[in-house]
């Protein structure tokens, strides 16, 4: 596949694509002028082309800074042969958020069989490749993007915070090993120059910090740099949060109370029982309720994760969903990205997962409590799909990590606050776990009804043992499901044949 040139940003300047572009968070220096700005509050750079859904991690997170009143500008899959495009809306007043994209770039650059990818669902037309200033073929998304994201906007404004954050590091976030190297890696915080990483979730936590530097701001009277007092007060501050992540040395560390020290990088690295144990600290200690702060020494440097974000409210969820979507691509872009295609018309209804399956990393990143929205919200943005261009009446998905686990949960605060279990339904379902499925019945009947709406299916994964654990609604949820929401026969993908292979990775056995 040939490299695509990239798109020229000032493509016109008729009225129609200037109020297209108007829709969105500023890209260029340019849309920040026909918004009245000149300067940014956040500038935010991001792997993925530059899609206005909030399954798409940097346009949510802009939408929810936005919603605070802060100028918040976009730089998507920028270069990284050069510092152009990370420049080109200039220094923001108060910090630059890096994120690798929706997915860890090496999996976007590289299959299982770790052959080079020619596509990435992600970018434009889906091709990966641009041709750099030499005129040569170069991938749009670098690998381990984040750290070269963080190291450039680093270059870029020497003297601002910079915060990274996405899926990429938040699960590279102690040391671990990498299958594309085939070795264990340190910590990625240690390899990017930010100041500060937010791991899993992060609205909430990102709120926090960009309301301490806002503060900060406003009392040096001046544009953020990492040596100013009041900067130096707000990481002091922040680095006490919940879901945030820092690298300190030896002597900061021996004053953060309380804590519980993981093995090194060196001893994961050169004993494989001294990384199981890390491992298990790691999976153990993810709890919002109980999970405890963790450090692992790197050399002279120390990695500390605070205890994760607590887990959002249904009232916080219909706000981060109900914020200005336009559920579109940036007009700037000619032709289509895959991905945006793919989720378009589909409805987020919950996150997080419960299912602490052995080889899956939501728990990691999108934590174990699961978080839904209200009826009425989901109601609300099904009910407007028939306003996106090109909606024919079909959602794509209702649904979340897991379909089945809406309105899911412990049915004791007091167990839950305690309970360190790494999955409610594994070997199997918790006595303890709300099965009643219920509200997801009735959320899928009403939607069925709205106007403008011919079918809605649930694409997301579903988990039966959950539905045959429910004698109150189970049967009626199944029947639905087959009757409305499937494309013509259900499809159910065996994992495994095996017993023990099964149980390994906390799925229910054949016999079950």
């Amino acid at each position: 596949m040939q490299p695509q040139q990239p798109n020229v940003l000032n493509i016109t300047n008729s009225e129609v694509y200037r109020n297209a572009c108007l829709k969105f968070l500023p890209t260029t220096r340019e849309e920040m002028q026909w918004r009245g700005w000149d300067e940014l509050d956040v500038l935010l750079i991001n792997g993925d082309a530059y899609v206005d859904h909030p399954t798409f991690g940097i346009p949510a997170l802009g939408r929810w800074f936005e919603r605070l009143g802060l100028r918040v500008g976009i730089v998507s899959q920028p270069r990284w042969d050069s510092l152009d495009d990370f420049k080109r809306m200039g220094r923001p007043r108060l910090f630059v958020g890096v994120s690798a994209g929706t997915v860890d770039s090496m999996i976007n650059n590289y299959t299982a069989n770790k052959k080079t990818r020619s596509d990435d669902m992600y970018s434009e037309a889906g091709v990966a490749y641009r041709q750099n200033a030499g005129g040569k073929p170069t991938r749009i998304r670098p690998d381990y993007a984040t750290i070269t994201y963080a190291k450039l906007a680093r270059q870029a404004f020497p003297e601002t915070p910079v915060i990274a954050g996405g899926v990429e590091i938040s699960l590279r976030r102690l040391a671990h090993y990498d299958y594309w190297q085939n070795k264990v890696r340190p910590s990625m915080l240690v390899e990017t120059d930010a100041d500060l990483v937010v791991f899993g979730m992060g609205e909430r936590t990102a709120v926090r910090i960009a309301e301490d530097f806002r503060r900060a701001a406003e009392i040096s009277g001046a544009p953020l740099a990492v040596s100013h007092d009041a900067t130096k007060a707000a990481f002091k501050r922040l680095k006490g949060e919940r879901g945030i992540a820092f690298v300190c040395g030896r002597e900061e560390a021996r004053e953060i109370q309380p804590r519980l020290k993981v093995p090194s990088y060196e001893e994961v690295r050169d004993d494989k029982k001294k990384f199981a144990k890390a491992a298990y600290f790691i999976e153990y200690e993810a709890s919002p309720y109980n999970g405890r702060r963790l450090m692992q020494d790197h050399g002279n440097k120390v990695v500390v994760i605070n205890p994760p974000a607590l887990p959002l409210s249904e009232e916080e969820m219909d706000s981060i969903y109900e914020m200005p979507f336009t559920k579109e691509q940036h007009p700037v872009y000619r032709t289509r990205i895959p991905a945006a295609d793919m989720i378009r018309f589909s409805v987020a209804s919950t996150r997080g997962c419960f299912g602490g399956c052995s080889f899956c990393a939501i728990t990691l990143h999108q934590g174990r409590i699961v978080q839904s929205r209200s009826e009425d919200s989901v109601l609300k943005e099904v009910g407007k799909m028939s306003d996106v261009p090109g909606f024919k009446g079909i959602v794509s998905d209702i649904g979340g990590p897991t379909a089945n686990m809406y309105k899911l949960r412990c049915k004791s605060t007091e167990i839950q606050s305690k309970c360190r279990k790494l999955s409610c339904v594994h070997p199997k379902v918790c006595p303890h776990l709300h099965t009643d499925h219920t509200p997801q019945v009735q959320l899928l009947a009403k939607a069925r009804k709205l106007p403008g709406i011919r079918k809605i299916h649930v694409a997301s994964g579903l988990r039966y043992d959950l539905a045959l654990a429910d004698k109150k609604s189970g049967q009626k949820y199944l029947k639905d499901l087959i009757q409305n929401h499937v494309g013509g026969h259900l499809k159910v993908a065996p994992e495994h044949l095996d017993e023990e292979v099964l149980h390994l990775m906390k799925k229910p056995g054949l016999k079950d």
